[in-house]
């Protein structure tokens, strides 16, 4: 194929030879170019179909999400997440209602008070001048993700507490709030007294409870055992370390059960009542020293009485 070219221009007119080859490409040039303008327009239409444009939703009613199958693998794929995410929260729910019971116990709190298996009671008015909004999937999302984060934010502060629970519980029991001895009264307090040995003036570091010789004699609180031996003033002697520096003696005993780095139970039997060393008769002389300074243990048996008050109580 042969083109000629004239124009006013040309000083002779000239001519362009085209092979089957070169219309061939021209061709094929042209239908590539189509193609891909029609790409471009189909895309276009998609977007603004899926941005709510009436018209364009009509015209395409098989496109996109308008297409039920599409629409129905959407739903699908995002309920199946849906349903891993809500199986994730089941589980750490059900782990957050034993760390809340373990608390609960720890804390004291009567089950039928705080009951982790009941939902709680919720209601209100409903207000009309507000309207009502459903939730779509993307926002359902959200809100799922939002408490799956407040799910583990909470089982973290339940740990915390737990574990300043457990301190205190731990603590508590290392205290010397029992009575050694089950006897009602005691024979001489702790303080300022005349000595029975030299009625002088005398600084009295313990409480004696008095008894009839073999009555058991129990650790005040858990600890390890740093003295049994023989002194010649407290005769028999036992010491307990309870840790943080608290230290217990029990003196002028007739038998000691335990020896030297045993650990103690809290209330275990340790000891029977006698009257060895510097002693006017059968009784128990015990200690409560901090640091080494000796304490009154009054205070200590009187915080132990009113927990034991307290426990009574709750039961009821």
């Amino acid at each position: 194929m042969q083109i000629i070219l004239m124009h006013s221009r040309f000083t002779q007119a000239k001519s362009v030879t085209l092979s089957s080859r070169h219309v061939l490409i021209s061709l094929l040039m042209f239908l590539l170019i189509t193609t891909l303008f029609g790409v471009l327009i189909a895309q276009l239409s998609l977007r603004l179909a899926n941005d709510n444009v009436p018209i364009l939703r009509t015209l395409l009613p098989v496109t996109g999400l308008n297409n039920p199958t599409a629409k129905d693998r959407y739903v699908k794929e995002n309920l199946a997440a849906m349903a891993t995410k809500l199986g994730e929260m089941q589980a750490q729910l059900m782990r957050l209602d034993a760390l809340g019971e373990r608390v609960q116990g720890l804390a004291g709190v009567k089950p039928e008070e705080f009951n982790f298996k009941e939902l709680p009671g919720r209601g209100g008015p409903e207000i009309s001048s507000v309207p009502s909004k459903e939730l779509n999937m993307s926002e359902f999302q959200a809100a799922l993700d939002a408490m799956e984060k407040d799910v583990e934010n909470r089982s973290d502060y339940m740990n915390v507490v737990e574990t300043k629970l457990m301190g205190f519980k731990v603590q508590s029991k290392l205290l010397p709030t029992i009575q050694p001895v089950n006897v009602a009264y005691n024979a001489s307090g702790f303080g300022w007294r005349l000595d029975p040995f030299t009625g002088h003036s005398a600084f009295h570091e313990g409480i004696d409870f008095a008894a009839p010789t073999g009555t058991p004699i129990v650790a005040a609180a858990g600890g390890v055992v740093i003295a049994a031996e023989y002194h010649p003033e407290f005769g028999n002697m036992l010491e307990i370390d309870h840790g943080g520096d608290i230290i217990t003696r029990y003196a002028h005993t007739s038998k000691i059960y335990v020896k030297l780095g045993d650990i103690v139970r809290r209330g275990q039997h340790v000891a029977d009542i006698g009257s060895t060393g510097r002693s006017t008769g059968s009784h128990l002389h015990f200690e409560v020293r901090v640091k080494g300074i000796a304490q009154d243990p009054h205070k200590f048996l009187s915080a132990g009485a009113n927990q034991a008050a307290l426990a009574a109580l709750r039961q009821k």
